[in-house]
């Protein structure tokens, strides 16, 4: 007889943040931002405290969770850059076992277009929709960074309930009102203490869980996959009321800033700060202590709203079958070491919240547990294929299933480092250090006590965790430390030479072809 506590799990839900901060919930020890439902998912699952993004940008990132490939092998490397149509995703794994992988909100999938023109594909084609949505089935596709297109209802829905407008997003999920009567841009950080005009329960937030909750609730006892994807708290930095004012007077943490007489501070930093209007703007202790308290909010608002999810998954008794992932796609330096947004591989950016609740029996010893093994964003499609029993795909598949963890049976021989990539050549830093477009990519390699940035044509970075977990003083080009630098550019190389890029045929072909010329009646090379 089977052990039931090892059977595959019928649904998953997987939910992911926009640019939020690993430090920004309740469970990860934030004192002011009160996050239960992210906190009760924590009790009910295991809490990673060092988990890490394969790039702290948006695209590059999302593209590694729903492929489990690092950076360089999906070859989606900034945002602009469209997502490769041959690249297999979680989607792709997917649909081989007859299954939908359906999104309810933002991928920010840039889409190969001319790949899919010289294939000859039209772009209604059912296999071309899947190519353009990064193999999701849209039930509502949301970016958040510009007015919703045929992709969303959101739009009609918003006119629906009274906002009448050509474009009632920027209008009014966007647009604050300034308490006169009168109308504020809410792109602009100086409003970000203003309400947005549109009402809280049509908010982005709102809306998408409204339609996550209609989706489950519809199949009824179909399994499903469900990629739930907020889009806060990513700018622009506007949150409807109360959740604009509700941390206004509230003490926003510490700004995590290094002596300039003491950091070092790299080229490609310098260049940042200098030559980025949001690092120009974040560097003042003013804005920063400004618009912090609208990003709480944003945080608070995804939690409350993700109560609405657990509720519905315990009265309808589908938390009892289904794997619920929670994570985020970077995080935000909010003003750290003198930065807005993300990028570079500040531990602010690179590292994020992930917890993951498998409610199967087997997984009862580490429930409500926090581990410090090194995991990765690559590690999320083996994981869930592994929890609904599909087959790995280990020939494309980089990262490692999370199940071991979860069941208290992998600790040992767990990796001991973790990856990150950057390229930025589309930004003003490259102009500013007189860089070509293709002399712009950084590689990180983070192990327990050493944070070590390879800049391709500039020297690299390095920062000692154990004596400076702030990274205050960059050991780059410090003396005494050639052997560290050395020691961990071969972790890299290493690691480069991992890249699985024979992605055409599995694992099992290799084997079965291996010699089989033999059996052709050719004699190659037979004296």
């Amino acid at each position: 007889m089977s052990d039931s506590r090892r059977q595959p799990l019928r649904n998953v839900l997987f939910i992911m943040c926009d640019q939020l901060r690993w430090d920004h919930l309740s469970c990860y020890g934030h004192p002011v931002v009160q996050t239960p439902a992210i906190d009760e998912l924590a009790r009910r699952g295991v809490r990673f405290d060092r988990a890490y993004v394969q790039s702290p940008v948006c695209v590059p990132s999302r593209m590694s969770f729903y492929t489990g490939r690092y950076v360089g092998s999906h070859g989606t490397t900034w945002n602009h850059v469209p997502f490769p149509a041959a690249e297999i995703t979680l989607g792709d794994h997917l649909a081989r076992a007859g299954r939908d992988a359906i999104l309810a909100g933002k991928t920010h999938v840039i889409p190969d277009t001319a790949s899919l023109e010289r294939l000859g594909l039209p772009r209604d084609a059912s296999e071309a929709r899947r190519r353009l949505d990064g193999g999701f089935g849209e039930l509502d596709r949301y970016d958040g960074h510009a007015p919703p297109g045929s992709e969303s209802g959101y739009a009609d829905y918003l006119r629906a309930h009274g906002y009448d407008s050509a474009d009632p997003w920027s209008e009014f999920v966007v647009g604050a009102s300034d308490g006169g009567g009168g109308k504020a841009n809410g792109w602009l950080l100086r409003h970000a203490h203003l309400p947005a005009r549109v009402r809280e329960e049509h908010s982005e937030t709102a809306y998408m869980t409204d339609r996550a909750l209609a989706y489950m609730q519809a199949q009824g006892d179909k399994p499903w996959v469900l990629h739930l994807s907020y889009i806060k708290p990513h700018w622009p930095l506007v949150a409807p009321a109360p959740y604009h004012a509700m941390y206004r007077d509230a003490d926003t943490g510490r700004i995590v800033r290094a002596d300039p007489r003491t950091e070092n501070a790299h080229p490609v930093l310098q260049a940042y700060r200098r030559a980025h209007e949001d690092c120009m703007s974040y560097g003042r202790e003013e804005v920063v202590r400004h618009v912090r308290p609208t990003y709480m909010g944003l945080v608070k608002q995804v939690d409350d709203h993700l109560r609405r999810v657990l509720d519905y998954l315990d009265r309808s008794g589908r938390a009892d079958d289904t794997l619920i992932i929670f994570t985020s796609d970077h995080g935000d330096h909010l003003g750290d070491h003198g930065l807005g947004e993300k990028e570079l591989f500040y531990e602010q950016a690179v590292r994020v919240p992930m917890i993951i609740v498998d409610p199967r029996a087997n997984a009862a010893a580490t429930r409500g547990s926090a581990s410090d093994a090194f995991v990765e964003s690559v590690d999320i499609v083996p994981t869930i294929l592994e929890a609904l029993g599909l087959e790995p795909a280990p020939h494309v598949v980089e990262g490692h299933s999370l199940m071991p963890l979860l069941h208290g049976t992998g600790a040992c021989g767990w990796r001991d480092a973790v990856f990150s990539e950057l390229d930025y050549s589309f930004r003003s830093a490259r102009l500013h250090l007189g860089r070509a477009v293709d002399e712009c990519g950084a590689w990180m390699v983070r192990t327990d006590r050493w944070k070590y940035v390879h800049w391709q044509g500039l020297r690299p970075q390095l920062f000692d965790l154990q004596s400076d977990p702030d990274e205050l003083v960059d050991l780059g080009d410090a003396p005494g430390f050639d052997a560290v630098r050395a020691g961990m550019k071969e972790r890299l190389f290493e690691w480069l030479l991992r890249r699985k890029t024979r992605t055409t045929v599995d694992h099992a072909t290799v084997v079965r072809r291996t010699e089989d010329w033999r059996g052709n009646g050719l004699f190659i090379g037979v004296w």
